[in-house]
């Protein structure tokens, strides 16, 4: 008959990768070329990284040999995750008596001899639910069962979030703001008798700073479904469909029907404080889409980091450079909406990622933002 032997290392291992998973929200990464080594990451936590490393570490050499090799994997980490700084808990469990363990600016080593209380006590600062929650009384296999069982838990309960934000949904609102926009342009095109004159376009609710201070103030809205030419249009609604289908199927209706009107408003805010000039287009409403999607974006980072800096991010860049680059683009709209769409996605919370206290931030940053704008504008 087969038996299953645990070193005393394994065990401790598992203790704590089950805690760190189940109980602080870690998930593992790969990190190629690594052996008897975990690593995990949790972008929200005050050490994004636990790296658990099972080797020997026989003198001070090998030990600063090690953070150095720590220091390359948390630089690509750092790339994936976006992260201008990285804390990392590294963790020995096999060490030398006469190698001094030293704290480099980012990386905190201690060394777990076991999970007794006196030991554990080594890490309460940094997480101090971890000697009531730490797996300890389970032995053998009721410990991989009982590891097991907490993982797979805690990755089905992932697993639903996950799914539940990226399956493709029946996309609504979308296509209702496309047609509001392909409307008005009919009519406005019908009324000018195709010359689409300034006027009519006033009329029809065109962004005036003029007349939003002298109270109409539903130009804010309307002037963001206006357009001034076919191409102007054509070009709107093709990015709106792109990334408004996306992001609808990400935030869901209701959130992204609100960063859309919110981005409008803030987009039309930041071009009437920064010009006189009319303003019409949906531009400044995608940007708000597009700040939504970054926002979006850097919460899912894990799986969504090379999409970021491959695509999103360039797309922005490019398209702010383009404003500044050619007359006739309103680009403070684009850096208004862009900005709203960004706090006011902050506000309404990203599911299974957001906490209580980012959306109270993010309502309070959003309204500081649009009271600003406005104060700036009436004054």
């Amino acid at each position: 008959m087969n038996t299953i032997t645990i070193t005393k290392k394994d065990e401790i291992v598992m203790r704590l990768v089950h805690y760190f998973i189940t109980e602080e929200n870690y998930t593992p990464i790969i990190v190629n070329g690594v052996k008897d080594e975990v690593w995990l990451e949790n972008s929200d936590a005050k050490y994004k990284i636990v790296r658990i490393n099972s080797n020997y570490i026989y003198n001070n050499e090998q030990f600063m040999t090690d953070i150095y090799k720590i220091r390359n994997v948390m630089h690509q980490i750092k790339r994936k995750t976006f992260s201008f700084s990285m804390n990392t808990l590294n963790i020995f469990l096999d060490v030398n008596d006469d190698v001094k363990l030293s704290d480099d600016k980012y990386i905190k080593s201690i060394f777990l001899k076991d999970v007794s209380d006196k030991e554990t006590k080594k890490i309460r600062p940094f997480f101090p639910g971890i000697e009531d929650k730490l797996l300890k009384d389970s032995q053998g296999i009721d410990l991989i069962l009982n590891v097991t069982e907490g993982i797979n838990a805690k990755t089905q309960k992932n697993n639903k979030i996950y799914e539940s934000t990226f399956k493709p949904k029946k996309i609504v609102i979308t296509p209702v703001l496309m047609a509001i926009s392909t409307i008005l342009f009919m009519l406005s095109y019908i009324f000018s008798h195709g010359a689409m004159d300034g006027q009519t376009l006033y009329d029809l609710g065109a962004v005036s700073s003029f007349a939003i201070r002298n109270g109409e103030v539903w130009r804010l809205v309307t002037g963001t479904f206006l357009h001034g030419n076919l191409l102007h249009l054509l070009v709107n609604m093709y990015s709106l469909y792109v990334i408004g289908t996306q992001l609808e199927t990400f935030l869901g209706r209701g959130k992204y029907l609100g960063v859309y009107l919110v981005s409008a408003i803030t987009g039309s805010l930041m071009s009437c404080v920064c010009q006189t000039s009319l303003s019409v287009g949906a531009s400044g409403a995608i940007f708000g889409l597009l700040g939504s999607l970054l926002y979006f974006g850097y919460h899912f980072r894990v799986y969504l980091g090379n999409t970021m800096r491959t695509q999103i991010i360039p797309v922005i860049l490019l398209n702010l450079f383009f404003g500044f680059a050619f007359s006739g683009i309103d680009n403070a709209a684009h850096i208004g909406g862009l900005i709203g769409g960004y706090f006011i996605t902050m506000a309404l919370g990203i599911k299974g990622k957001s906490t209580q206290k980012d959306q109270i931030n993010g309502w309070i940053v959003t309204f500081i933002y649009a009271l600003f704008l406005v104060f700036i504008l009436f004054r």
